[in-house]
């Protein structure tokens, strides 16, 4: 089933016609101010709250900002909605250049299939992509499995009587949950929390049996005895969990991970988008960067802005189809286009 939905992946009739807009967004602001640009801090906005993966990665895109640019780059958490608060802050901010959204395909391709926001993703201008990374499932060291196997025998011999935890509903951990659960043929009672934070700190605490981490957060407690590691969701498995299997040697086609990228409002000048294209390539290729990101299981990316747009482009389609085979909404409202009104 799961092999499927990416074999089922289309180019969407929309996407050129924003492809075509954004390549044609005029300059709001005058070429004297774009010359100075940045001649004042600069506001990262992460849809998300402080200590999540998407976190860490903005604030170490920050700090190479800060260098490059010789100006004060800062992180303000706007966590909220599943993303959709802060990313809703910066659709309406000026497009002059001082206000930028670090996010995931959960605010932008996931939420406005899931909610009604208030702000049109496709506006939104993509800029680059920092780095990518899997998801790793935690359980309960209380529990008796040992390995993956033994743990789907263990929920499909308790079904209903498991919980998992969740970032929030439309998450793409939710959405790694879902499929899990579903490709395994197995039930569980969803306990959802308002970000990644909590819900890890829920399960290094016991209170929830499972949970799908970002591998940032859960390489955070590889030693703790207080969870056990199963799996990850990426293709291969993680250079520094070796013996931990990915959920696709077990349930072949099962792939899943998420990138974390920076983008723009809506009109905000191409010299200026040029410029944080250049910085955040540079960052993903930084040395320091690089050997940060490997300590918790981040693959460094660094893309331009065409190859983000056609990244969301496929992405987009993937997950309006993994969605609905997960059966999370009805077919009927994700079948719809994302800029459709």
């Amino acid at each position: 089933m799961y092999q499927d939905l990416r074999i089922r992946r289309r180019a969407l009739p929309w996407a050129l016609t924003a492809a075509t807009a954004m390549l044609m967004i005029a300059t709001t602001v005058p070429v004297a101010a774009q010359s100075s640009w940045p001649n004042r801090t600069v506001t990262i906005i992460v849809p998300n709250a402080a200590g999540g993966f998407t976190d860490l990665m903005a604030r170490m895109a920050v700090q190479h900002y800060s260098k490059k640019f010789g100006q004060t780059f800062i992180v303000e958490n706007r966590a909220g909605g599943a993303g959709v608060i802060g990313a809703t802050q910066v659709a309406n901010a000026q497009p002059d250049g001082y206000t930028f959204l670090f996010t995931s395909p959960s605010t932008i391709l996931t939420q406005p299939l899931l909610q009604k926001v208030n702000y049109d993703p496709d506006k939104l201008i993509p800029i680059s992509v920092i780095g990518n990374l899997p998801f790793i499932l935690g359980i309960k060291s209380s529990l008796p499995p040992k390995t993956l196997q033994e743990f789907v025998a263990y929920v499909k011999a308790n079904p209903g009587k498991l919980n998992y935890a969740s970032a929030g509903v439309g998450g793409i951990g939710y959405l790694v949950s879902v499929l899990f659960l579903k490709t395994a043929g197995l039930d569980a009672v969803h306990v959802p929390y308002k970000s990644a934070a909590p819900a890890t700190a829920a399960l290094v605490a016991g209170e929830v049996d499972m949970y799908f981490a970002g591998s940032p957060e859960m390489m955070q407690h590889v030693s703790s005895d207080r969870i056990r590691l199963l799996a990850t969701s990426g293709a291969t498995r993680l250079p520094h969990l070796p013996n931990i299997p990915t959920i696709g040697e077990l349930h072949p086609g099962f792939q899943l991970s998420t990138w974390q990228g920076v983008m723009a409002p809506p009109g905000t000048p191409k010299a200026i988008i040029d410029l944080m294209m250049e910085a955040t390539i540079e960052a993903a290729r930084d040395p320091l960067v690089i050997q940060r990101f490997a300590s918790v299981a981040i693959t460094p990316d660094g893309t331009t802005q065409e190859e983000f747009f056609n990244i969301m482009k496929r992405d987009r389609a993937f997950y309006a189809d993994a969605i609905k085979a997960a059966g999370i909404v009805p077919a009927e409202e994700t079948s719809r286009p994302l800029d459709s009104k």
